[in-house]
């Protein structure tokens, strides 16, 4: 390997390494059941991004998973209260107890909600050393009052992906969503709630596939780097 890295005198040696497949499939595997953390983005009586959030819940319990949903009703606005506030403090609590999460938001102007966004705005990007989002699975969905569009899901995955979590490819978008849904809340059988199964079974075996390696996954030569530097810097500075 020292060949190849003389042509490549950018690179710190100490912190670059090829990666390892066995870190990747010899790994042991988590027996209990994958957990999922679901936001929607309305608190309208007869939310239908909360009523199409329900639908995935039902789906991820019966594929075995285990579901908590979020209320978002009583969440200040970011920065408008302490980390502390109970709200707060339970919407950080899950999204460091889930293995994955399923986002789905209105489209308002053309765009997510804002009650999307605070909800994930308050989720930090590191508590400490952990990093409460980083490697965990992401779905986003979205519903519209209109003819299909993708707006809410396109911004939802740059967000996923800032918040450096594994946003899988498929996604579900439900046009005129007023009418896919029953008087009881329940969505009706059709391509839309086809694509929404899909949507869950492809989150749930990424779920799977990823949660056991996922630190090592976003393991960054980068940082290793940095980390390295930061600690020369401290163990320096307590020999002065």
């Amino acid at each position: 390997m020292s060949d190849v890295l003389d042509d490549l005198p950018q690179l710190d040696p100490a912190h670059f390494s090829r990666p390892d497949p066995s870190a990747l499939f010899d790994v042991p595997r988590a027996e209990h059941a994958p957990r999922f953390l679901l936001l929607y983005g309305s608190l309208r009586e007869r939310s239908y991004s909360r009523l199409l959030t329900e639908e995935a819940a039902r789906l991820l319990r019966a594929m075995g998973g285990e579901v908590r949903l979020f209320n978002p009703s009583g969440l200040p606005l970011v920065d408008d209260a302490a980390d502390d506030h109970p709200k707060v403090r339970e919407l950080r609590e899950l999204a460091q107890w889930a293995e994955g999460m399923v986002w789905c938001s209105p489209e308002r102007h053309g765009a997510m909600t804002g009650l999307m966004k605070t909800q994930i705005d308050w989720i930090p990007l590191s508590v400490g050393a952990v990093r409460p989002t980083q490697g965990k699975t992401l779905a986003v969905m979205q519903v519209s009052g209109g003819s299909q569009s993708f707006n809410a899901v396109n911004q939802m995955r740059v967000l996923g992906r800032w918040m450096r979590m594994l946003t899988i490819p498929n996604q579900s978008s439900v046009a005129k969503a007023f009418a896919e849904f029953d008087e009881a809340g329940r969505m009706k059988p059709s391509a839309y709630y086809d694509r929404v199964v899909d949507v869950m079974e492809e989150l749930f075996k990424f779920t799977l596939l990823t949660r056991d390696v996922a630190p090592y996954l976003v393991d960054r030569y980068s940082e290793r780097k940095e980390s390295a530097a930061e600690l020369s810097r401290r163990v320096n500075q307590r020999s002065i």
